[in-house]
């Protein structure tokens, strides 16, 4: 990107324009044998909850395999690899909850060494959230012990100075995984969005969420403008609700057309397949993005991947680009941390329209 497109971009963007909900983590990350994984019952390419079977994994990874540190959390990836292709910095707002501990003060840094602005809840009552990343070949297993995560409340958003982050903001995006943790929060931030007419983007996270959080996902899925989600979590989706198809492109038109309470636009639906096309569907027509095939040499980790893709889309998105333009910044963005360990990039951007 030329200098002189940079200026005028700069110009067009602000501070505080995207603000994002979810659940800030230190991921813990680590190259483990499937032996491992079977030893805590976790599967290649999921996402589950920790529970208390789960615990000892996390010093069991620092101590024997030699774990790297990487500041996580779905939305935090997601607006930390936005800032990066920005190139700007304090675009986005996170809000979470962390403890009062080292390993916040580490999330904190990264936030702010990638642009991020954030606004941590403080609780004494848990301590910063971690997520085990098992990287097995090219899969990867997370299993999140939300520990303080777990603790944010709408309190926080209602605070004074956090009501003006909320009403400075002009597109909000939430990770599916804040289902479990405060839905009232989720829905006070759509509802403001609904009433000024701002845009609310909601992703599906994980196969468990539509499995087991099906009231509060329900609940949530009328206010979202953009939805995003994998082919594996559609289907899971369309099961659970009894969709009567498992169709992905049949899924994604179905979840367009659930009643939405902001008339002035229809929903888009966004389905990442991994290497096969993303699925688009706008105005009720399913539309096919290609992804460049990657030679596996070049494929790292695939940790990050879905997260970096939202990153991408929703940096275009911010500048008003078309739906094309987004979409193929996700493509480019998830590729380019596939190359990387974890949600981690270096360098400028050099996505280009």
């Amino acid at each position: 990107m030329s200098n002189v497109r940079r200026f005028f971009l700069n110009m067009s963007l602000r501070d505080g324009l995207l603000l994002g909900l979810g659940n800030p983590l230190l991921d813990i990350s680590a190259v483990v044998d499937e032996t491992f994984l079977k030893k805590y019952e976790l599967q290649p390419d999921n996402a589950i909850l920790a529970d208390e079977k789960h615990k000892p994994m996390y010093s069991e990874l620092i101590e024997n395999y030699n774990a790297e540190f990487i500041a996580g959390g779905s939305v935090q990836n997601t607006l930390r690899v936005a800032e990066w292709i920005l190139q700007r910095g304090n675009v986005a707002v996170f809000f979470g909850c962390v403890g009062q501990d080292k390993y916040a003060k580490i999330l904190e840094d990264c936030a702010h060494a990638a642009g991020l602005n954030v606004q941590f809840q403080y609780t004494k009552d848990a301590p910063t959230g971690t997520c085990g990343v098992l990287i097995t070949g090219h899969h990867r297993s997370l299993c999140a012990n939300l520990a303080a995560a777990n603790n944010f409340t709408i309190d926080h958003l209602e605070k004074p100075e956090n009501q003006v982050h909320l009403q400075n903001a002009e597109f909000f995006y939430v990770s599916g995984f804040f289902l479990t943790v405060s839905p009232p929060s989720i829905l006070a931030v759509a509802r403001h969005a609904l009433e000024f007419n701002k845009m609310f983007m909601f992703n599906l996270s994980a196969p468990f969420l539509s499995q087991f959080f099906k009231e509060p996902l329900m609940q949530v899925l009328p206010y979202v403008d953009i939805l995003f989600g994998n082919e594996t979590e559609a289907e899971t989706f369309a099961r659970e609700q009894n969709l009567g198809t498992c169709d992905v492109r049949e899924i994604a038109k179905q979840m367009a057309a659930i009643p939405k309470v902001n008339t002035k636009r229809s929903r888009i639906v966004v389905i990442t397949q991994g290497a096969r096309p993303v699925l688009v569907v706008e105005d009720g027509v399913v539309h096919e993005f290609p992804v460049r095939k990657l030679d596996m040499a070049e494929v790292v980790d695939t940790n990050g991947a879905g997260d970096a893709f939202v990153g991408g889309f929703i940096s275009q998105l911010v500048q008003k680009k078309p739906l094309e333009v987004c979409v193929n910044c996700g493509i480019w963005a998830a590729q380019k941390i596939i190359r990387n360990s974890g949600c981690t990039f270096e360098g400028k951007p050099d996505f280009d329209l």
